[in-house]
């Protein structure tokens, strides 16, 4: 009897082992979405993000060690609207035979102004709002490449859709403690038209949608008085891109630059924003008082 037992429990070892390091492996072309695939994902997902923390996804150039993971990856995730088109092209290279999920299918994208994306702004995820769309996406590829797991990732996308709900009210409280004629900020670049619209705070910008692009001495000078004549108090740098334009204008316009916001991609781990909720925290907490002119 004893020795049945024991080998029943040897033959049942090895499936249990078998079963906990049989997690689905998924790309993210990005931090964010790498972040929002964890979380929607849990323990039955391995994640692996291309572009990590403090990467301008914009211009990343990926290595051959990416086309590895992909190669051996049964979901792949990006956020599509020309953002990461590299990860097109690297899903193309591999020849990529598994699930590949756009994270803005379905989402309502606004015209780009400057910087073109294929006339389309990418930022959506500024808008707490569209990424929840985001959530309904990443869950319906999960399910598809692990059908097996669909019950485990409708409860952990509803779990994470009512925390980010609860972030969006938070936000909405937030910005209405700073008047309304006191709600505009400058930026480097142009990130942030989502989460204008939504929260209704105004962003200037020395440049476009693209980080690198460099403005005239005319865009800056006409930016300064405009700064100047609405008495704008919030000046930010960005976690990619180069700050010196954006120092210069502060410097120009006698200005003291109020810290750093996080656009495309998150901290590192041990950062103020490394999730994608603690990254519109994180913003939105350096913003309201740098608007209303605390300090």
């Amino acid at each position: 009897m004893q020795r049945r037992l024991l080998l029943a429990l040897a033959a049942v070892l090895p499936l249990r082992a078998q079963a906990q390091t049989a997690a689905l492996p998924a790309v993210a072309s990005f931090s964010i979405l790498g972040d929002m695939l964890r979380e929607v994902g849990g323990e039955r997902v391995t994640v692996q993000t291309i572009a990590g923390p403090d990467t301008d996804t914009h211009h990343f150039q990926p290595r051959p060690s990416h086309a590895e993971a992909l190669r051996g990856a049964r979901l792949a995730l990006r956020n599509g609207a020309g953002f990461d088109s590299w990860f097109d092209r690297l899903l193309s290279s591999t020849r990529f035979s598994g699930v590949s999920v756009s994270a803005t299918d379905g989402v309502p994208l606004r015209r780009a102004t400057g910087h073109s994306h294929g006339g389309q702004d990418p930022h959506a995820w500024q808008d707490v709002r569209l990424a929840l769309r985001y959530v309904r996406n990443i869950e319906a590829g999960l399910t598809r490449a692990d059908p097996a797991g669909a019950d485990h990732y409708r409860a952990r996308a509803g779990a994470y859709t009512a925390q980010l709900e609860a972030l969006d009210a938070w936000i909405r409280a937030q910005i209405a403690t700073v008047p309304e004629a006191r709600r505009v900020v400058v930026t480097g670049h142009d990130a942030f038209g989502y989460f204008s619209a939504a929260y209704g705070v105004r962003f200037l910008a020395p440049q476009g949608l693209s980080a690198d692009a460099e403005p005239s001495a005319r865009q800056v000078a006409d930016l300064i008085r405009l700064i100047r004549g609405e008495g704008v108090t919030a000046v930010f740098l960005e976690n990619i891109g180069n700050p010196a334009t954006l120092r210069r204008l502060a410097d120009e316009a006698g200005l003291r630059v109020g810290g750093r916001l996080f656009t495309d991609a998150l901290s590192p781990p041990d950062g103020p924003a490394a999730t994608y909720e603690a990254m519109m925290r994180t913003n939105v907490a350096a913003l309201v008082p740098a608007m209303r002119g605390d300090g």
